[in-house]
């Protein structure tokens, strides 16, 4: 390989990011769902049939079908703007002041590297400048940016900065632990192994508020 090739290579094989933005191009959205859903499913064909796979056995003949529609519609539906949650927003009427935090987010997301998943909680606050959001808001922005080939520390980003848009603050924070199957499934297989990242915003880049939010997501909330 050239050394542009083997520095790329490195990149993917050590999990490491480029950019906070996803890696789109401009045209990512001429073709429609069934378009891409179409070529995908030839693709998919072309690679099992690549492996040896024999597809008129009836286990694998839909096999193409529910991958491309999976991967449009589903795991990486969040590529998808016209998917992004609505941003509306409440005044904070009742004058809450202090930490709001929704923790144990489930995360389901795809390793860009080896299109392997990513499996983990997000636990994400924010401090109100005026205006509050619906809590389920909170899990939607997590499972929107979630569902697109991810890097995990991009993964967490994204949702802090989304949040502050839509909140209009900085006093926002998440933290994100996951497990890579591109880590437990192949490689160094390690299976005990996750990755835990965060990004703090505004007042959370104090230490004593960072330290509330960790105590508030370290206590038991089991019922």
């Amino acid at each position: 390989m050239t050394n542009h090739e083997d520095f790329t290579d490195e990149l993917g094989n050590n999990h490491i990011g480029t950019s906070d933005q996803t890696p789109l191009r401009k045209d990512a959205f001429e073709k429609t769902d069934e378009e891409k859903i179409a070529i995908i499913k030839k693709n998919v064909e072309n690679i099992l049939t690549t492996l040896g796979m024999d597809l008129t056995d009836d286990s694998l003949q839909k096999t193409p079908d529910r991958v491309a529609k999976m991967f449009v519609k589903e795991i990486f539906g969040g590529l998808n703007p016209n998917k992004k949650p609505s941003s509306s927003t409440f005044e904070n009427k009742y004058k809450y002041n202090e930490m709001l935090v929704e923790k144990n987010i489930t995360v389901y997301s795809t390793c860009e590297h080896h299109l392997l998943p990513i499996v983990g909680r997000a636990h994400v606050a924010y401090i109100s400048n005026g205006t509050v959001v619906g809590l389920s808001k909170m899990n939607r922005i997590v499972d929107y940016f979630s569902k697109r080939p991810q890097v995990q520390e991009r993964l967490t980003i994204q949702i802090v900065k989304e949040l502050q848009k839509v909140l209009n603050t900085d006093n926002v924070a998440c933290i994100i632990d996951a497990k890579h199957l591109c880590v437990n499934s192949r490689g160094i297989r390690d299976i005990e192994s996750s990755t835990v990242t965060a990004e703090f915003g505004g007042k959370f880049k104090e230490e004593s508020v960072k330290r509330e939010f960790l105590d508030y997501i370290k206590m038991d909330t089991s019922f």
